[in-house]
């Protein structure tokens, strides 16, 4: 592992002094690219060199084991032992950082909510888990775009499809696809009874048009007048989008601008997140092994987290984790759980790695 720290140490420096070039400067692109490059190396380089650092002062510190003063060989067996606990942490820190990273972790994603079991009931809890992830997006500052939405009687969703725009979305957010669940008293009950609902999420990665190529031929496109919000040219004009992918029979419906060229857009952009999300799942199928816990995770039929409010917790299955903090969770106060998720997977995939050294 140190022979490929070294190298990496060697690379942030090259990318320094390119920063520092007159050619460069003059291409932002090129600018942004080497910034961009640099500024992922940076937290492994600052690890790393920290990690030296302290294999010097245990160096300096077992030295003064041997003074004559009794106090000093006190003090420099105390500080050893902090250096020794300073040192294994780093350690491990490094063996994270170096794990190979998800290629899509520093995409955007297309986020869908959908009311599963429970009725109405459902469609108000994924309305509910829109509202935590739009206030997730607005702590991590990052554009949160609606693009289809369809509405339940009661004020819910039926099915909710958005973007979110940011840095390292997926890498924070890819954890969330499954079922979630909520155990309460809905505002319908009026005996007091506790009814179990659930939503489904689903986060793909963002494609870039040219990763996904999508043949005109293949795709059978309807419209059809709007029945969902839009103001008054609603159900006046057909701005409404279908877009059936023939091959693989994948829908997609977009009725939320009055704009059908605009729907037709959002819904392509779907298409293609769903497209890509499918080959990428064909070849992580084929490294099962590499890719075991994403897989799991991504699995729609999962459920994956319970939501009780009688009690006021929050509760994820796969890593057995309770936060007693519902209301502040459901307003966006995620990353407790989010860091625990992703800490839990590194540790999953760095006993991986170890096994096959």
């Amino acid at each position: 592992m140190f022979s490929k720290l070294d190298d990496v140490v060697a690379k942030f420096e090259r990318l320094t002094e390119q920063l520092g070039d007159p050619e460069i400067v003059k291409s932002p692109k090129r600018l942004r690219e080497i910034s961009k490059e640099r500024s992922d190396l940076e937290p492994v380089v600052a690890t790393y060199r920290r990690y030296k650092q302290v294999e010097e002062e245990l160096g300096d510190a077992k030295e003064l084991l041997r003074d004559a003063d009794p106090e000093i060989r006190a003090a420099a067996k105390e500080e050893l032992t902090a250096l020794e606990q300073e040192k294994e942490a780093l350690s491990t820190r490094l063996r994270q950082q170096m794990l190979p990273r998800d290629p899509n972790d520093a995409r955007n994603v297309v986020i869908e909510i959908r009311a599963g079991t429970g009725g109405e009931e459902a469609g108000l809890f994924a309305a509910d888990i829109f509202r935590m992830f739009s206030r997730y997006c607005e702590r991590n500052r990052w554009k949160m775009e609606v693009l289809s939405r369809s509405m339940s009687e009661l004020g819910g969703f039926k099915e909710i499809i958005a973007l979110i725009e940011g840095k390292n979305v997926y890498r924070k957010l890819k954890y969330e696809s499954g079922v979630h669940r909520v155990q309460r008293v809905p505002e319908t009950e009026s005996q007091g009874r506790i009814h179990t609902s659930a939503v489904s999420v689903a986060v793909l990665p963002e494609a870039e048009d040219v990763e996904v190529h999508i043949d005109e031929k293949d795709l059978q496109i309807d419209v059809f007048r709007s029945s969902g919000p839009g103001g008054q040219s609603v159900n006046t004009t057909d701005s409404a989008v279908r877009i059936t992918h023939i091959p693989t029979g994948m829908v997609v419906v977009c009725q939320d601008e009055k704009s059908q060229l605009k729907n037709k857009h959002k819904a392509l952009k779907v298409l293609r997140a769903r497209l890509l999300e499918r080959e990428q799942a064909r070849a992580a199928e084929a490294l099962s092994q590499t890719r075991r816990a994403m897989i799991g995770t991504g699995d729609r039929s999962e459920r994956i987290r319970t939501y009780n409010y009688p009690q006021g917790r929050v509760s994820d299955h796969r890593i057995g984790l309770t936060l007693y903090k519902l209301e502040s969770f459901l307003d966006g106060d995620m990353d407790e759980l989010i860091d625990a998720l992703a800490a839990h997977f590194d540790a999953e995939q760095l006993h991986a790695e170890a096994g096959r050294a």
